[in-house]
C-alpha cells in the first residue's frame, strides 16, 4: 500500500516530508519522491529503491519550499523506475496517488488524442493531465479538481499541488484512506495518523468521496456531491516517536516476540475470569437471532475467517460462509435476514474488504468488524467493533495481528454459541481457561528459537515446500505457506491433508 504525506507549512517542508515517508516504510514500497513549489515552479526529486536513495538525492540537490507532497510507491502500473515514481507532474499540476484508476486507459487515449504527452506508464499520471488540461484552459483549480474527480473510476487518495497557487493543496479520497491534520498555523494530509504523528495529533478522517481544499487561510472539506461539510477533529493518540526495532534485527521478528503480550492484552477485553465467561462490547442486536454468518477478508485475515468457520459452526451450529473480499461482490451473494456479516482487517482500510462491508450494509445485514485500528473506515462503519489490541504492525507480513484476530474470533464464536443456547456454563469455563493459557503457550513456543533457527537452515535450500493440515490446521497450513512465500520467496503451498 502506497504512502502519502502533504504539508502546507510556514517553514521548510522537505525534511519533514522525508521523515513522514520513513514512518510509512512499513507499508512496503519500491520508489519514493517529493515535490515542492518554489521559484514559480513545481520541483521534484524522485528515486527508485529505498528512501536512502531519495535522501542522497536531496543531499546532493536540496529541495526548498514551504508547501509540498511526498509519496512511497508500490508498483502496480509500470516498473519501479524514476519515471514511474510519484509525484507525477505537468508544468501546472503535481500530484501523488494511492489506489488504482480503473478507467485510466480510456482517459489516457482521450488525452493523447488532444496532444497530451505522457512520461510514465502509470495510471496516476492520467489524473495529473486531466486536471492540468483544465487549469491550462483557465479553469480554477478547485473547479478543475471537482470536475476531474467525477471522471475517475476505481480507488484513489490524492494530494495535488498547483504551480500558480503556492499556498493551495487539494486532497481527495475514494476507497483509499486520507486524513487531514491540523497544526499550529500549518495543515497536513496523510495516508494515516502514523505519518502525521510528529506534526500533529489533531486529525480529521475524510469520509468516502470527500475532498478537501487546504490553504494558509483555512481548510474546507466537501462531500461527494460537492457540498461543504464538517468532519470531527479527534486526537489520534499516536506517538510522535519513530517506531523502532529495539534489539531485534527487523520489525517482523520483534512483532513475532510481541505476540504473547498483545494476545494477552486483547483477551483482557473479552474474558471475564472471575465470572468464567466470555463477553463482547456492548451491542444493539441479539446474537441469538443470528441464523447465518458471512465472513469476508483478504490474505492472512482470510485464513482467520476460515478458522472462524470451523469454530462458529462447531460450537453454535450456525452455518458460515467465507469469501475472499475481492470476490464477494462479484458473485452476487445471497444475504438473507438474520445474517451476521463479519469483516476482518488489520488496518480497517483494506479496499476490497471495505467495499464488501458496504455491500453487506446496503443489503441490510448486521455487521461486525475484527479490526486493529479503531479510527479506521471499517471501524467507524460496522455495527459492532471487535477491536484487536495488537498495536501498530510495522512488518509487511502480518504476525501479531493474525494471532490477535484469532483470539477475538474465538471469543466471538463462544459468545454466539452461548447466546444460541449451544454452550453450557462448563464448556464456556473450559474455553475461558484455554484462552487464558494461550499467551503462556505462545511464550513456550518462542523459547525454542535455537531449534527453529536450525530447522530454518535445513529448509532454506528447498525450492518447493508443502504444508499439510486437517480441520482448523488446514487454514493454518495455508497461512504458513503464505508466510514462507512472502518472506523467503521459496515456493510453498498449503494442502488439506486428505488431498495428498
Amino acid at each position: 500500500m502506497c504512502g502519502i504525506i502533504g504539508i502546507v507549512g510556514q517553514q521548510e517542508v522537505t525534511p519533514r516530508l522525508l521523515e513522514g515517508l520513513r514512518r510509512l516504510e512499513y507499508r512496503g514500497y519500491d520508489s519514493a519522491g517529493i515535490c515542492t513549489i518554489h521559484d514559480d515552479r513545481l520541483d521534484r526529486r524522485r528515486a527508485p529503491g529505498k528512501l536512502d536513495n531519495l535522501s542522497r538525492r536531496l543531499d546532493a540537490d536540496p529541495l526548498p519550499g514551504t508547501i509540498g507532497i511526498a509519496h512511497t510507491r508500490w508498483a502496480t502500473h509500470g516498473a519501479p523506475t524514476e519515471d514511474n515514481a510519484h509525484p507525477h507532474a505537468t508544468r501546472e499540476v503535481a500530484l501523488v496517488h494511492n489506489g488504482i484508476i480503473e478507467n485510466f486507459k480510456s482517459l489516457r487515449e482521450e488525452l493523447a488524442t488532444r496532444g497530451r504527452v505522457f512520461e510514465s506508464q502509470t495510471d496516476s499520471e492520467v489524473v495529473a493531465h486531466l486536471i492540468s488540461e483544465q487549469v491550462e484552459a483557465g479553469v480554477a483549480p478547485v473547479a478543475a479538481v471537482a470536475a476531474s474527480l467525477k471522471r475517475l473510476h476505481g480507488a484513489f487518495a490524492l494530494a495535488i499541488l498547483f504551480r500558480q497557487h503556492p499556498d493551495l493543496l487539494i486532497g481527495a479520497r475514494l476507497g483509499s484512506p486520507l486524513v487531514v491534520g491540523y497544526g499550529d498555523g500549518e495543515t497536513y494530509l496523510g495516508s494515516d495518523a502514523l505519518a502525521l504523528a510528529p506534526l500533529t495529533q489533531r486529525i480529521a478522517y475524510l469520509e468516502e468521496g470527500d475532498w478537501v481544499v487546504i490553504t494558509r487561510d483555512g481548510t474546507q472539506i466537501y462531500d461527494a456531491q460537492d457540498r461543504p461539510v464538517e468532519r470531527p477533529v479527534t486526537v489520534s493518540g499516536v506517538t510522535g516517536a519513530l517506531i523502532d526495532k529495539g534489539n531485534y534485527r527487523h520489525f517482523m521478528l520483534k512483532e513475532i516476540y510481541e505476540q504473547p503480550i498483545v494476545v494477552a492484552q486483547t483477551l483482557q477485553s473479552y474474558l471475564r475470569p472471575l465470572e468464567e465467561r466470555v463477553a463482547l462490547p456492548q451491542m444493539d442486536f441479539d446474537l441469538s437471532s443470528i441464523e447465518r454468518v458471512s465472513i469476508v477478508a483478504c490474505g492472512t485475515a482470510y485464513y482467520v475467517a476460515m478458522i472462524g468457520k470451523y469454530w462458529i459452526e462447531r460450537f453454535s451450529r450456525v452455518p458460515v460462509e467465507v469469501d475472499f473480499a475481492s470476490e464477494f461482490r462479484y458473485r452476487d451473494p445471497v444475504l438473507p435476514p438474520n445474517t451476521l456479516g463479519i469483516v476482518i482487517s488489520q488496518s480497517g482500510e483494506t479496499a476490497d474488504t471495505l467495499a464488501a462491508l458496504r455491500h453487506m450494509k446496503a443489503a441490510g445485514v448486521t455487521t461486525a468488524g475484527i479490526i486493529n485500528v479503531p479510527t479506521s473506515s471499517m471501524a467507524r462503519e460496522v455495527d459492532l467493533l471487535l477491536p484487536t489490541h495488537a498495536g501498530p504492525e510495522i512488518g509487511v507480513a502480518s504476525t501479531k495481528a493474525f494471532t490477535c484476530q484469532l483470539a477475538v474470533m474465538a471469543a466471538l464464536a463462544a459468545n454466539i454459541a452461548r447466546d444460541k443456547g449451544k454452550l453450557s456454563a462448563e464448556e464456556e469455563r473450559e474455553i475461558v481457561t484455554h484462552l487464558r493459557e494461550a499467551p503462556a503457550a505462545m511464550n513456550a513456543a518462542l523459547a525454542h528459537d535455537e531449534a527453529i533457527q536450525a530447522m530454518a537452515h535445513t529448509i532454506a535450500p528447498a525450492r518447493d515446500v508443502l504444508y499439510l493440515g486437517r480441520g482448523p490446521d488446514y487454514p493454518m497450513a495455508l497461512e504458513g505457506a503464505l508466510k514462507l512465500k512472502e518472506i523467503s520467496y521459496i515456493h510453498a503451498e498449503g494442502y488439506a491433508s486428505g488431498e495428498m
